[in-house]
């Protein structure tokens, strides 16, 4: 018995070492040398009951072994495989599709971050403007104001009876150079604004005037009084009494011509003048 389960168990090695060799061909490797003929050498292997002959019924011989389960076993293998490598290839190509999600989600999401700080950049700038707007509209204002503080009209109570550029044969240049007051005789005349008086005489088709210099250099000439009250040399402030209204010179009634001559030079209009110190007129 000891003899027979050595050999029987030689033919379970060999047969295990056939087979593996036979699964080994079937994927694809070169043959092996040997492999054949220990596959024959098994199938002519006596079995236990050869060497008990006559001490009993002859036992049944066992079937050879074969590779067939084997490649059974390396088909799975291979089909196993095959799977896995599909699984694998299909959690790359999800991948894959996730991080272009995301890249895709990153873009549109700084695009729409750009878009917004481009938004509140320009309603930044907007506001800024509107409060640049407003500094100014107030710093104006209270330009106004003081200029309508430090600022006043020579007379009261007056018709405008004549503009500047107007023209006529009544001025010798052809056309007014001045704005026309026309007041009652003997209605006080104010100072415009504070400067000193550089001329209190008669000047002849302007009848009795005075001029007064303004702290920019701009002269105003006051014609046609009937009495003057201050003289050269004298410092005047903003509403100072300097004479009263008059028909002197060259005149077709009771009036005070105005003139308005920048640095003492040519004459410009009285009107937008006085309109650009605050005042309404």
């Amino acid at each position: 018995m000891a003899r027979s389960r050595a050999v029987l168990g030689v033919g379970v090695i060999a047969a295990v070492g056939a087979g593996g060799m036979a699964t080994a061909n079937e994927g694809g490797a070169g043959s092996v040398p040997g492999v054949d003929a220990a596959t024959d050498t098994m199938s002519n292997i006596p079995v236990v009951g050869d060497y008990l002959a006559g001490e009993a019924e002859a036992a049944p011989t066992a079937s050879p072994f074969t590779t067939a389960g084997m490649n059974e076993d390396a088909g799975e293998a291979l089909r196993a495989r095959i799977l896995q490598q599909a699984d694998f290839q299909e959690a790359t190509a999800a991948a894959q599709a996730r991080t272009a999600a995301l890249q895709a989600a990153e873009i549109e999401a700084a695009n729409a971050a750009a878009e917004l700080a481009e938004q509140q950049r320009i309603a930044e700038e907007e506001r800024q403007r509107e409060i640049e707007e407003e500094r100014r509209r107030q710093e104006e204002e209270r330009r106004l104001a003081e200029l309508r503080a430090s600022y006043t009209l020579p007379l009261k109570n007056y018709r405008l009876t004549a503009t500047y550029g107007q023209s006529g044969s009544m001025w010798s240049s052809g056309s007014h150079t001045g704005l026309d007051f026309a007041a009652p005789t003997g209605t006080p005349v104010s100072n415009i604004h504070t400067g000193t008086v550089v001329e209190a005489a008669w000047a002849g088709s302007y009848g009795y005037r005075v001029i007064i210099e303004l702290e920019d250099g701009t002269e105003v000439w006051y014609n046609h009084l009937s009495s003057m009250s201050v003289s050269a040399g004298q410092a005047v402030n903003t509403g100072d009494q300097i004479g009263l209204v008059g028909a002197t010179g060259n005149v077709t009634g009771a009036h005070l011509h105005l003139e308005v001559r920048p640095g003492g030079g040519d004459p410009i209009d009285p009107l937008a003048w006085l309109r650009s110190m605050g005042q309404s007129i």
